[in-house]
């Protein structure tokens, strides 16, 4: 049987940026909850026509639950939007405890990250031939804390590709642990605020040079920062390379001439 609760990813902003299960979820539900300043209108207009709204900002764990439960227990369908991907910053498991233990079953449908909406926007891939295979998503200690071995200059000093978020509001300190772990004072940093909404903004900075920008535009919410040592890098992937055999194609002898794409 289908659970009649499901945790569902609505992505960065953009109503076209839903995967199709969760266009599909959301036309068919009879209780829709929503973190209210991170979901555009346009994506609960998608759920079914007399669905009940609710903004979940100003409402605890015990209330949504008791929402969620009272609407289950009628014979009703409930999704629980998301920002972004549900596996990340979000508050799934807390509320999946609550309902498991009363019996009510669940599901979880992925969404787009706003990591993954920005490279897209900015045509930037995340990872490099031969400069970085790893991208690291992570968020600078604030009024929360994060656990001592993933403090940001540390996870910083690996090099790799980051992607920082919930840490708009101290952009200074982002540079001072990135700077401090050795990271190029004019490594690439690509700024990318509400990430496909109308009011999208992406820019383009460095590592020295991205606070400035920050403070300038106001960009104090809803802001992800990509550190991105390998951009301008230029390398090839193997993949491609026609002197590199794999299962599907042997290594070529012309491998040394220019060939066409």
């Amino acid at each position: 049987m289908t659970p009649r609760v499901h945790f569902v990813g609505a992505g960065p902003g953009d109503p076209e940026l839903l995967t199709l299960k969760a266009a599909r979820l959301l036309a068919r539900a009879d209780l829709v909850i929503h973190p209210g300043s991170l979901t555009p209108k346009a994506v609960t207009d998608m759920a079914a026509p007399g669905a009940r709204i609710l903004d979940s900002a100003s409402m605890t764990l015990e209330e949504t639950h008791a929402a969620i439960r009272d609407t289950v227990l009628a014979g009703g369908f409930v999704v629980r939007l998301q920002a972004g991907d549900p596996a990340l910053y979000g508050t799934v498991a807390e509320q999946a405890r609550l309902l498991e233990a009363e019996g009510i079953d669940y599901a979880v449908v992925p969404g787009v990250t706003a990591a993954s909406a920005a490279s897209a926007a900015l045509r930037i891939p995340a990872t490099a031939p031969e400069v970085t295979q790893t991208l690291v998503l992570t968020r600078l200690a604030g009024r929360t804390p994060v656990p001592e071995a993933e403090n940001l200059r540390a996870l910083a000093a690996h090099k790799s590709a980051l992607a920082v978020y919930l840490s708009a509001h101290m952009p200074e300190a982002v540079r001072e642990e990135l700077l401090a772990a050795g990271h190029d004072p004019a490594t690439t940093v690509a700024v990318a605020h509400r990430v496909g909404w109308p009011e999208q903004e992406l820019h383009l900075s460095t590592v020295r040079d991205f606070p400035e920008l920050v403070r300038a535009r106001g960009l104090t919410s809803q802001t992800l920062f990509l550190v991105l040592p390998g951009h301008q890098a230029g390398t090839r992937s193997k993949l491609y390379d026609p002197a590199f055999a794999h299962g599907a194609r042997p290594a070529r002898e012309d491998s040394g001439r220019n060939t066409p794409c």
